[in-house]
């Protein structure tokens, strides 16, 4: 993860299976002093990303986000970065969850008057330090997995809202079967944010590409630009530009 020493990453990496070590254990594991681990453990609190207990810590995410988040961590950011470029001052736009299209919250440093719409979770931190970001967190039900707000009342509150743009990511996504998900529910929230937007910008990295999820949530067709990085294939690039989609490749 950026911004993670070495031995901060084994730490997360030790705690992804959703349960509890202790201070000595990975005092042991590590071959570092109770000392030590005691201070990487309270500055990874710090940042959010585990939770302590006395002599204890375990992951403040569900296993499977945190596995998300440590896979292909540079494409992401590259992606993020060249995503967040394309708003400008005074924008009002849309996030969908994902950690990808999170991570767009950290880029939109020196932008002014930003206001976003989001049903994600992980993006409150970024408001946190930026006085020129406005969030609006739609309400449901919270889901761990997808640190995600879904739901009729996620749906219902959206439908109040028009943007220039939303950021959307995906489980998977092929010429033929579009972008599709794991999860109903999250399909459900990617349409309508789509629907509220003037333009729909896809931010993926190119493990995605291929990939054929349970549920569909739209054509390709539907997205206006593919953000990703140099790994899709340079075939796929063309077919998808010649479905009428700006593709940018970091």
């Amino acid at each position: 993860m950026v911004g993670l020493s070495g031995r901060e990453e084994r730490i997360v990496e030790l705690l992804q299976d959703g349960g509890e070590l202790s201070v000595s254990a990975l005092s042991e594991t590590l071959g570092v002093s109770s000392v030590t681990i005691r201070s990487d453990l309270k500055a990874l609190e710090a940042k959010g990303i585990i939770l302590r207990s006395r002599g204890a810590a375990m992951s403040a995410y569900h296993p499977l986000l945190v596995e998300k988040q440590s896979s292909h961590v540079e494409a992401k950011e590259a992606i993020a970065k060249a995503a967040a470029s394309l708003v400008h001052d005074g924008d009002r736009i849309m996030i969908t969850n994902g950690t990808t299209s999170a991570l767009i919250g950290r880029y939109l440093l020196g932008k002014r008057d930003i206001q976003i719409v989001s049903n994600s979770t992980l993006l409150p931190p970024y408001a946190r330090i930026n006085p020129n970001l406005s969030l609006t967190m739609v309400g449901g039900e919270f889901r761990p997995s997808a640190e995600a707000l879904v739901g009729p009342a996620a749906l219902k509150q959206l439908q109040e809202y028009h943007v220039a743009l939303t950021f959307t990511g995906t489980d998977g996504f092929t010429k033929d079967h579009g972008l599709t998900t794991h999860l109903m529910e999250n399909a459900e929230i990617v349409r309508q944010m789509c629907r509220q937007a003037t333009k729909r910008i896809l931010v993926t990295d190119s493990s995605k590409y291929g990939r054929q999820g349970f549920v569909k949530i739209l054509p390709l067709s539907e997205i206006d630009v593919l953000i990703t990085d140099k790994g899709l294939p340079q075939d796929a690039i063309e077919e998808i530009r010649a479905m009428g989609i700006e593709v940018v490749v970091v």
